[in-house]
């Protein structure tokens, strides 16, 4: 069984009616046309793109690297497979329904032994009708499930899916490796060993967040209203900042410029 149908089981116990979409912006109340300045994330993903609001998190981090600028995070309705999303007519008219400056893409399908290869197609062609909406597209490596070594075969596979299609690949798995090698007592997961904890999520999102600014985590300030303590956020900047010197978040979308 693949890890997100795990993850799709849980989230759909989670919010009942196993609908998604978070924290984020209304749909009716996104302008078609940008603003002057706006940054615009759109995220697509299942309940770890959910979990702890972690695109709001990226959106504050955003904010916070680029004062002045208007910033929103839209999640896309549902929680879905890429191959399902880039079916899905819903989300398909919302990726298409203005331009977006980064289009982030979690969900992946990939067998959870290892032993099972599946499809790219989906994820590929999203990447780009991203381009096509003139976004920069991100795809979203899961970081590894608790006690298991997994985080290089997840993350080949998205950077498989950057070579068919250009995109930024944000190294959170190795992220997550560093910082329970560096600070075993730090709960990055939830109790099921699979979801972020809070810290977990603030984590993937400093990741994502440099991936979008260009900007160390470690220059950011401790923000407040997230779910992290300011001592945990100080870790954390300093072993995401550690992790994107080592595995630029570029190097799967080198035409990209580095930086908003």
């Amino acid at each position: 069984m693949p890890r997100s149908i795990l993850a799709f089981v849980l989230a759909a116990w989670l919010c009942g009616c196993g609908g998604g979409g978070g924290d984020a912006a209304p749909l009716a109340a996104l302008p078609a046309v940008p603003v002057a300045g706006e940054i615009s994330l759109l995220f697509m993903g299942n309940s770890h793109t959910s979990s702890n609001s972690l695109p709001q998190m990226v959106a504050a981090m955003v904010r916070a690297a680029r004062p002045g600028s208007s910033v929103i995070a839209v999640e896309a309705p549902g929680w879905m497979f890429l191959d399902e999303r880039a079916t899905d007519a819903a989300s398909l008219a919302l990726l298409r329904s203005r331009p977006w400056t980064f289009v982030v893409l979690q969900a992946q399908k990939y067998s959870s032994s290892g032993t099972v290869d599946y499809p790219i197609d989906g994820a590929v062609q999203l990447v780009r009708m991203a381009r096509a909406q003139g976004a920069t597209p991100i795809m979203f490596p899961e970081w590894p499930r608790l006690g298991i070594p997994e985080s290089q075969r997840i993350f080949d596979l998205h950077v498989s899916i950057a070579r068919a299609e250009p995109a930024c690949v944000p190294p959170i798995p190795q992220a997550f490796d560093l910082a329970l090698a560096s600070h075993p007592d730090l709960q990055l997961h939830a109790s099921d060993g699979n979801h972020s904890a809070p810290a977990g999520a603030f984590l993937a999102a400093l990741v994502i967040a440099t991936t979008m600014t260009g900007e160390s985590p470690d220059r950011l300030p401790t923000l407040a209203g997230l779910g992290v303590d300011g001592d945990t956020q100080a870790k954390l900047r300093a072993i995401a900042a550690e992790t994107v010197l080592v595995y630029p978040t570029h190097a799967g979308c080198p035409a990209d410029p580095v930086g908003l």
